[in-house]
């Protein structure tokens, strides 16, 4: 491990995927107002490689304020940027958007929108993430119910195309346990993780002080995932406060080249926030190995301090 925390300033919701032998990261930017891709062929390298702006806000009306939680994926020879964003005159008219780029390299080629994702409840939606699983691509979210007492849900549903929901969405997880409920009754942030014959979903909880911290979602990789009672959830918040980083959360997982796992997240070094944490920058960008137990869990331990990362979590 030869990186140091945190590893890019000032970026909350990172999202590390690797595609064509490269690492490739975004994540919101302190503005909320433009997407933003750089890459590396090391996780190292991604500290100093060169931003590039893919797409920028709209001044008015759909995806033209608060862009949050950008996510790339391929998928079918594509290129995918999920974000949530909402609107100059509805600054909380929050909901998934989508682009496409066919060219081959994602800092080039055409960003093409293909507009909002429509959900069932057309509500509050932000955090979108996808995987395939035995032919079978799914989209995961967080979203708001009026009919519920959270403020947000984890909802997953099949896709018929990467904007284009393919079945109604079944609800995987609401924040029941009070450690989900501290300032806002929140589950949102879903990240994916496939091992050990199961799907795990992790998620962040809680107001995004140092109270948020991270869950733990899972399923038999052969259950039906569109089947609520396939979702198990870890009564405990699996990743949390601690060596003087606060408030970790909105991961995503990658891998180093030897295989090793790694968490990316993001956390505040400090825990004495003045105002609205939404309108505070410091959530900076970490990147962290993590293990397994014998029972085939991930283990992620605590949140390093800052400084040159230490190897492999037990």
């Amino acid at each position: 491990m030869n990186w140091t925390n945190p590893l890019i300033p000032q970026r909350a919701d990172p999202q590390i995927s690797q595609h064509g032998g490269r690492y490739w990261f975004t994540g919101s930017l302190p503005g909320f107002d433009a997407i933003e891709l750089r890459s590396a062929t090391s996780i190292a390298g991604l500290a100093a490689a060169a931003p590039h702006i893919i797409w920028r806000r709209h001044p008015q009306g759909p995806a033209s304020w608060h862009i949050w939680a950008p996510e790339l994926h391929r998928v079918e020879g594509r290129w995918i940027v999920y974000f949530a964003a909402g609107e100059r005159d509805d600054i909380w008219k929050i909901r998934i958007h989508v682009l496409e780029n066919t060219h081959a390299d994602p800092v080039q080629g055409e960003w093409v929108e293909r507009g909002q994702l429509k959900t069932p409840l057309d509500d509050f939606a932000l955090d979108a993430t996808t995987f395939e699983h035995r032919g079978t691509h799914y989209l995961s979210w967080a979203e708001a119910d009026t009919s519920r007492a959270g403020k947000t849900n984890i909802y997953l549903a099949p896709l018929v195309n990467p904007w284009t929901l393919g079945g109604a969405p079944t609800l995987i997880s609401e924040a029941t346990h009070d450690w989900e409920r501290i300032g806002f009754a929140v589950n949102e942030g879903p990240a994916v993780l496939r091992r050990h014959g199961r799907i795990f979903i992790s998620y962040s909880a809680a107001a995004t002080d140092h109270h948020y911290c991270m869950g733990l979602l899972w399923a038999d990789e052969g259950a039906d995932l569109l089947d609520a009672a396939s979702w198990r959830k870890s009564p405990t918040p699996v990743f949390a406060s601690a060596n003087g980083q606060f408030g970790p959360g909105h991961n995503s997982f990658t891998t180093a080249p030897d295989g090793t796992d790694l968490l990316v997240y993001h956390a505040r070094n400090y825990r004495d926030i003045v105002g609205d944490p939404l309108h505070d920058p410091n959530r900076h960008a970490r990147v962290q190995p993590f293990g397994w137990n014998a029972e085939g869990f991930p283990v992620f331990g605590e949140p390093q301090p800052d400084g040159p990362v230490q190897g492999s979590q037990p």
